[in-house]
């Protein structure tokens, strides 16, 4: 005991120091955004190459389970996709910029890229997921991520040089259009907070018909996401007698515990429409 006490009055300053320095420091980068955004681009970059390397040795003892060559397959065959071009409208002279179009007219909407996972989390009210891509390979926030089966993931929130943030949908603050394929009727997948094999699909009108195991799929009113993508399949209907619609459970298509690579979604025509809903905002 005595030489705890003697150890502390020798380095009583030098603690007093490192309290005040990291105090100060926490200051600077909560309340200026340059320090903030400096530190947080930093630490997204520091937190990927860690993440990369544990996650490089417990690939290996997983012997590679997920082969790569076919994921590099995988995201070319979603690149050849029908869904993700559009047919130009030639009713009318357009002008055309920046898009690039084939000798059909027809014109590419989404861009697929695959991602190495390097961090997961499911455990937590808010989970994010960490792929090693990031700006300088093209990765933007609000670009939305799919599994290999074709599940959605979630959305980037932010990038460094080389890795990127996903918000999952296993988070409290995501939410996605979504409809239900079978009946057409739109509303909002969110989580329900507790369980990660559980969505909620949110505002159904109660005339809808809904049996368990019906696919649930995105609307293709979010510029994130082609429309058709699977969100999951029902499990049952919250029935809450006084709401006008109902709550609908529903089991993920994506299994959040064994994800090893991603799809992130571009969508090459999105600036158009985004620029028009900032300057509604703006009015």
């Amino acid at each position: 005991m005595r030489n705890i006490i003697v150890f502390i009055r020798v380095y009583f300053t030098f603690f007093i120091f490192i309290f005040f320095l990291g105090l100060s420091l926490a200051l600077l980068f909560r309340y200026n955004k340059y320090h903030n955004a400096v530190y947080s681009e930093a630490a997204s970059e520091i937190t990927g190459m860690l993440s990369t390397q544990y996650n490089n040795v417990a690939y290996y003892f997983e012997l590679k389970r997920v082969n790569d060559s076919l994921v590099k397959a995988n995201e070319a065959l979603y690149n050849k996709l029908k869904a993700d071009f559009e047919i130009a409208d030639t009713a009318e002279n357009a002008i055309i910029d920046a898009l690039s179009v084939d000798s059909l007219n027809v014109f590419r909407k989404f861009l697929y890229r695959e991602a190495k996972v390097v961090r997961n989390s499911v455990s937590q009210p808010n989970n994010y997921i960490i792929v090693h891509r990031g700006r300088n390979q093209g990765v933007r926030d609000e670009m939305g991520v799919i599994a290999p089966n074709g599940g959605v993931v979630g959305t980037v929130v932010q990038s460094s040089s080389n890795f990127s943030m996903i918000m999952s949908l296993l988070h409290s603050q995501s939410n996605v259009s979504g409809r239900l394929k079978k009946g057409g009727e739109t509303g909002t997948v969110i989580w329900d907070g507790k369980h990660r094999n559980v969505l909620l699909l949110k505002d159904i009108t109660k005339s809808a018909r809904i049996s368990q195991g019906d696919s649930v799929i995105t609307s293709g009113f979010s510029y994130k996401f082609p429309e058709g993508l699977m969100l999951g399949t029902v499990i049952d209907i919250i029935n809450d007698k006084s709401s006008s619609t109902y709550t609908v459970r529903i089991k993920p298509a994506v299994d959040f515990e064994d994800l090893q690579f991603v799809y992130l979604i571009e969508n090459l025509q999105a600036a158009e429409p985004n620029e028009l809903q900032k300057n509604i905002k703006n009015k």
